[in-house]
């Protein structure tokens, strides 16, 4: 008798919870239908959309970033190339190089390359983001865990290392972009006129193989590194010690974004000046390079140039720098918050 009234226990039980089963798939079907936002919501929070968002919202600020700033990068490119090889000679300034290039065509000029540079923050800026949150979020956890606050030390890491894995990645789509910038330095015979990023890519891997596409990778990794050491490292602590002080947050991050700009654009630009020579460097006729390393082009650039030719056009490279960090880290904020 008692093993009868188990089994009928049992069976009600379990048409019990198949029941409770069934009115809670009702209920999210019905919410669904009538709070399509709250449907929309349970989507974001599956792991697999915690664990992609990083990588999305940062992809996205990084390309709102480049479309704002895409006519600062290219004069920057074309002041790093300007006088190559030689001490002496004209020093162009920012305003000389924009004359020259709204002189040789249309102002949409300053936009060349804006598909690679679209391409470029596709891939390395959602790497680079959605990596860096992604070892935060773990260095966070284990510094709890270890009842341990996240430090400097730990920002820094997470930056170096997001860094030179993004721009690995990465390299092809930079090198598209330094290649379409400074076709037009060219003699009118001798440029490849790139009708996209596409056509660049396709091009540069044909005429000189696919390993091309990687030209510049040492500089490339290591001014990522440097460049997200100041930028990251600098603005998740600038945004730590301003976190209780009268400031809004807007202004925080404002703020933040500055300094992390000043820091991102000192640490990076040698490296970025040198990768920007070897990336847009070709094979003479005779199959020699002008440089041929990172090392060497440091070398040669000292000795021809002078030390201080690393930081020609400092202050265009901040106004590059600043606006894409400040823009960049304020719609990934922004994001951030709408999709939490």
């Amino acid at each position: 008798m008692s093993t009868t009234n188990s089994i009928k226990q049992a069976a009600e039980a379990a048409r019990n919870k198949t029941s409770e089963a069934m009115d809670a798939t009702k209920r999210i079907a019905d919410t669904a239908k009538a709070d399509p936002i709250a449907a929309k919501n349970d989507f974001l929070h599956t792991p697999f959309m915690r664990g992609a968002l990083p990588f999305i919202n940062g992809g996205a600020a990084g390309m709102v970033a480049t479309t704002v700033i895409q006519p600062i990068d290219m004069i920057k490119v074309r002041l790093q190339l300007a006088g190559e090889g030689a001490r002496t000679g004209p020093k162009p300034t920012p305003i000389s190089v924009t004359r020259e290039i709204l002189a040789q065509g249309k102002v949409m000029d300053l936009y060349t390359g804006l598909s690679a540079g679209l391409l470029r923050q596709a891939v390395y800026t959602t790497a680079r983001l959605g990596f860096f949150d992604t070892f935060m979020n773990s260095l966070t956890v284990r510094a709890k865990e270890k009842g341990n606050q996240i430090g400097f030390r730990e920002r820094a890491a997470a930056g170096l290392s997001a860094g030179g894995l993004a721009a690995m990645i990465g390299n092809p789509a930079d090198l598209a972009l330094i290649r379409m910038q400074s076709d037009g330095l060219k003699p009118a015979a001798q440029r490849k006129n790139y009708k996209s990023v596409i056509d660049a890519l396709s091009s540069i891997a044909k005429s000189e193989g696919v390993g091309a596409l990687w030209a510049g990778a040492a500089p490339t990794v290591v001014r990522a590194m440097a460049l997200n050491f100041g930028q990251l490292a600098f603005f998740s602590e600038a945004k730590q010690r301003l976190k209780d002080t009268s400031m809004s947050a807007r202004a925080q991050t404002l703020t933040a974004s500055a300094v992390a700009g000043f820091f991102a654009s000192f640490f990076s630009l040698p490296f970025d000046f040198v990768k920007t020579r070897l990336q847009k460097q070709q094979k003479a006729p005779d199959g020699s390079l002008p440089y041929k390393g990172m090392m060497d082009c440091f070398k040669k650039v000292a000795r021809d140039e002078g030390l201080l030719r690393f930081y020609r056009g400092f202050s265009t490279y901040y106004v590059r720098i600043a606006p894409h960090a400040m823009v960049t880290l304020i719609v990934a904020d922004y994001l951030g918050f709408i999709t939490k």
